[in-house]
């Protein structure tokens, strides 16, 4: 039986979401220009999905939040998978593929900021139980950014009426 040791396993599992969060900006940007980079889409999906994967491997009694969050993040990169690979983005796939694409990147970076308040003292320090306000705040700014990111890439390449063409 090949186990995997702890601390290679949070290592690989940070290093994939540091990659996905790095890809989801060229990845978002170009789906807010209306087109398509498939080279950061590929990188972005492939990443996100092992990273979510890849949370489920660390040990735990009973459902977490954070388990719920990769769920999630998981099926909204599934079906953006499919929306790309395997419909080509034809008719609504266009707008599908979009919204679940942006999605997903808004759920890295969810974690990622849970993940800051928990590690970095000066955040810890003004949220220990990431229910005080500051935290609130923080999550409720990225989310309201990333609905006006994501209505944007869903109008904007969701509409467009040539194929994806390589950003």
């Amino acid at each position: 039986m090949f186990v995997l040791d702890p601390t290679t396993l949070v290592g690989f599992h940070t290093w994939l979401s540091i990659v996905a969060i790095a890809a989801g900006f060229p990845m978002t940007a170009a789906l807010l220009k209306g087109h398509l980079s498939r080279h950061w889409n590929g990188i972005f999906l492939s990443t996100a999905f092992a990273t979510s994967a890849t949370g489920y491997a660390f040990p735990f009694s009973g459902v977490l939040p954070s388990h719920i969050v990769g769920g999630i993040s998981l099926v909204l990169i599934v079906v953006a998978g499919l929306g790309l690979y395997v419909f080509g983005l034809r008719a609504a796939w266009r707008r599908v593929y979009a919204i679940t694409a942006v999605l997903s990147f808004y759920l890295l970076i969810f974690v990622l900021i849970a993940q800051l308040f928990l590690k970095v003292t000066v955040l810890h320090d003004m949220a220990p139980t990431q229910s005080e306000p500051p935290f609130a705040i923080a999550q409720g700014v990225v989310l309201a950014i990333f609905l006006a990111l994501t209505v944007l890439a869903a109008r904007r390449f969701g509409n467009g009426v040539r194929g994806p063409r390589a950003a």
